[in-house]
């Protein structure tokens, strides 16, 4: 019989393995998920995984996913690294989204715009990212409240005040009592960078803060620094590492790069504020940052393969009639997938008569 040992150490090829068994793992139940809804799994498969890179166009859609992704969960990876469980991404993007958004409104009078206001727009949804992500930083600093909690409760906060406001003082006054804010000119727009698709500058930030993450991590003292803090907390404080500074670092990182994610959004595909800003990113993003090892690099390639889910997701609804749930089910599979696969890690399989 097959039987689970400990190994004698942790083992490092596993913790890289792990992640690409994970996804095998994914396509194995995915095909049992198809088989059990009547539905061909090589074509449900293909629509899924190939169809949405067959193209330009689809790579450019691809590309649109991947961006907020890869950004919020750069900033997770420095969270999570530093021992700080920030579960409210998604809040600090949303609110990311109304001060960009917001900021993007008071300087459109309908001409003008152009580099220099986009990057304070830009600035100002990385300045409410980080002025939400302060709230539980200061709570668990000042009060020792568990910051999962917060962070996850100020993220319908957060939702809920992105519905007043478009209901209320962002609403278009021409939009048929629409809940959403006017349209933005094509002169506070992020610039597309491949002609014919929607694929817009956001992508080359969100490569630029993955590279950013990786050099503060691996070739920074302060790196250094948060890292040895999460991993031994009383290591640090016998070196004299401040783990409140580490804290705060690691919040206000998360929070600012989960607003650049919130405002890239409003000023790239969606063009004005909604309610629905993000369909779950900064949740997902829990997912692509563990899947990524919690490494700025390795999130690259795991924010691509969430962003197929979505893009899969949506073109499995059309084509195959699937329910809206289905791309959910994917993430959910993904993660639980990556849990099972972790084990192996500090386990072995033995087989024992």
């Amino acid at each position: 019989m097959l039987k689970l040992e400990k190994r004698p150490s942790p083992s490092a090829l596993m913790s890289w393995l792990s992640p690409l068994f994970a996804v095998l793992l994914t396509v194995l139940c995915g095909i049992v998920l198809f088989l059990a809804l009547g539905k061909n799994p090589v074509t449900g498969l293909g629509v899924f995984f190939i169809e949405p890179i067959r193209n330009l166009q689809g790579w450019a859609e691809v590309g649109v996913k991947v961006t907020p992704l890869l950004l919020v969960a750069v900033g997770l990876a420095i969270c999570f690294r530093a021992n700080v469980f920030n579960i409210g991404a998604e809040g600090q993007l949303v609110v990311g989204a109304i001060a960009g958004g917001a900021a993007a409104l008071f300087f459109d009078q309908g001409e003008g715009g152009g580099p220099l206001l986009i990057a304070v727009i830009m600035l100002a949804g990385a300045a409410g990212g980080m002025a939400w992500a302060a709230i539980t930083a200061f709570l668990r600093d000042r009060f020792n409240a568990n910051e999962i909690l917060v962070s996850l409760m100020l993220v319908y906060v957060a939702q809920l005040l992105l519905s007043m406001l478009v209901h209320g003082a962002l609403r278009d006054p021409d939009g048929f009592n629409f809940p959403q804010s006017r349209m933005l000119s094509d002169g506070y727009l992020l610039p597309n960078i491949v002609d014919g698709t929607r694929l817009h500058l956001g992508i080359v930030m969100a490569l630029a803060a993955s590279l950013l993450g990786w050099l503060f991590l691996a070739r920074s003292f302060a790196g250094y620094r948060l890292q040895v803090g999460g991993m031994a907390p009383a290591a640090a404080r016998y070196a004299g590492f401040s783990s409140r500074k580490a804290l705060w670092t690691s919040m206000l990182a998360c929070g600012g790069l989960a607003g650049l994610a919130g405002t890239a959004e409003v000023l790239g595909p969606i063009g004005q504020l909604t309610p629905t800003v993000s369909p779950g990113y900064g949740f997902a993003a829990i997912i692509v940052a563990y899947v990524g090892r919690l490494h700025p690099i390795g999130v690259v390639f795991s924010s691509f393969i969430m962003a197929l889910f979505y893009i899969g997701g949506e073109l499995s609804q059309s084509r195959l009639g699937m329910p809206n749930a289905i791309t959910g089910v994917f993430q959910g599979i993904l993660l639980f997938s990556l849990l099972a696969c972790d084990v192996l890690i500090h386990y072995k399989l033995s087989w024992r008569k």
